[in-house]
């Protein structure tokens, strides 16, 4: 390829030209910053509109005044820019041309150190399309210019360059690229990887639903009635629509701290191999699924319930889960939620001793994610969980709280199995007493894991997916049935 450009008539002294959005990085600036904005500043958000009355380039501005991004957790090619690198280091002059604003491009472009000038939008003039194209005529007039783009509004830069490279351009694109001139390059495949999106709404995460089965599974002459348990299975499926929903956004809103977590930096937002806008439509489609399916096969009081939980998952991803305490507490709210709208799927009320019991089981597995995540950063030697409210130095308090929140719901389950209501529902409550033991033995497992650096992430994921506590929630299982019969 070098020597090519070499016998070209000088084309190696051309200057390269490089788009930023979905060409050097794998996102779009604009996008980004609307997130920051909507996790930072929602109201404005909500007026964003009313910006645009100014143009495209005023709107940017006025988003770029309000946040920016950290250039150094951006999504960038790296293909790209060892082809730069190249180029730059061949005496060639190198050039970022984009039209996003220059608040938000040039730290950008600070942080690569490697371009000989920016050309940006600048608030009154929005650099895309035939305004780039003219714009790059005038500065590169004697030499002429090479351009590196991607998308249908680099057609015109394209049309004006000498020599076009492509960045995982579209079908569409590439065929009008391909009319105009073949590319000399093309550095990535285009288009969004279904893979990706299935991975982005996380299926493995659906066993938490499984929670839902709880308080039929628990009450016998409900477990034999089919129309019941088909009310569940369609419950089941509304939540597992739901909390993808849920991860969706959770992801949009933490692009930044997902980039600089050594496990997280690889989930598809975060490389940005599925585009911002498309996650957003994902979320609302997601969403509207989730209640079409609860709306036509569930009783009148559970879709409500399944609304609770999604306006609790949103307020949870902006805002909650950087509150110290709180974040915890909401977290299992979340999980018990889930048995309480399992339980008005199927039209049954549950027990106090179910919801307690929910809600200290639930709080000490929600202290186990974070013990683990403040063990990770004590590892790389951090101090602040970033969107956290938490410490290194809050370890050994997470892990006494979260034992003993652990503990405190064998001790409810001990009550409830020593309660009156028991009698009315287990022909030989006396078996139910080997669920103590099992309990003991599953909590205490956890925290020895989560102490030893052990339990990756989410508890409740890992449980699903670990032996021992597969066989101790099957014996559990096994407990509960011969106590029924």
């Amino acid at each position: 390829m070098s020597q090519a450009l070499d016998a070209d008539g000088g084309a190696a002294r051309r200057p390269l030209v490089v788009d930023l959005d979905g060409t050097l990085i794998a996102t779009d600036t604009l996008w980004e910053c609307l997130v920051v904005l909507l996790r930072q500043r929602p109201w404005d958000v909500v007026r964003s509109p009313l910006w645009l009355a100014g143009g495209r380039a005023s709107f940017k501005r006025r988003v770029a005044e309000r946040v920016s991004l950290d250039a150094s957790t951006l999504p960038y090619r790296e293909e790209l820019i060892a082809f730069l690198q190249q180029e730059r280091g061949r005496g060639r002059a190198v050039y970022l041309a984009t039209a996003c604003d220059e608040r938000i491009a040039g730290p950008i472009a600070d942080h690569l150190a490697l371009f000989d000038g920016v050309l940006a939008s600048d608030g009154t003039r929005n650099l895309a399309g035939r305004r780039k194209a003219d714009a790059l005529r005038r500065e590169h007039a004697e030499s002429g210019f090479d351009y590196v783009g991607n998308a249908r509004d680099d057609l015109p830069v394209w049309e004006a360059s000498r020599t076009a490279y492509a960045v995982a351009p579209r079908r569409g694109v590439l065929r009008r690229l391909r009319a105009l001139r073949d590319p000399a390059r093309i550095f990535a495949a285009g288009g969004t990887r279904w893979r990706d999106v299935l991975r982005a709404l996380r299926p493995h995460q659906w066993a938490k639903n499984l929670l839902i089965f709880v308080p039929v599974a628990l009450t016998p002459y409900a477990a034999k009635d089919p129309d019941r348990l088909v009310a569940a299975l369609l419950a089941f499926v509304a939540f597992c629509l739901c909390a993808s929903a849920g991860y969706v956004l959770n992801d949009l809103l933490d692009l930044e701290a997902d980039r600089r977590h050594p496990a997280k930096r690889s989930r598809p937002f975060a490389l940005g191999t599925i585009p911002i806008p498309f996650g957003f439509g994902l979320f609302a489609a997601l969403a509207l699924s989730a209640f079409v399916v609860a709306w036509l096969g569930t009783p009148r009081a559970f879709p409500p319930l399944l609304g609770l939980y999604l306006v609790s998952t949103m307020t949870y991803s902006i805002y909650v889960k950087r509150l110290l305490m709180l974040d915890v507490i909401v977290l299992a709210g979340l999980y018990t939620l889930r048995v309480i709208a399992g339980a008005a799927a199927v039209s049954l009320t549950p027990t106090p001793w179910l919801l307690a019991f929910s809600l200290f089981i639930f709080l000490s597995l929600a202290f186990a994610k974070r013990y683990s995540e403040l063990s990770l950063m004590a590892a790389r030697d951090e101090t602040w969980a970033r969107r956290r409210a938490y410490h290194v130095g809050d370890l050994d308090l997470v892990l006494m709280l979260g034992s003993s929140s652990g503990y405190l719901s064998v001790l409810v389950l001990c009550l409830y199995i020593s309660s009156d209501h028991v009698q009315q529902l287990y022909h030989r409550v006396e078996i139910l007493w080997l669920l103590c033991p099992l309990l003991l033995y599953w909590i205490s497992r956890i925290w020895f894991l989560a102490k030893r650096g052990d339990l990756p992430g989410d508890p409740v994921a890992f449980a699903v997916r670990d032996p021992a506590s597969l066989a101790t929630g099957v014996l559990s299982a096994s407990v509960v049935l011969a106590a029924v019969l």
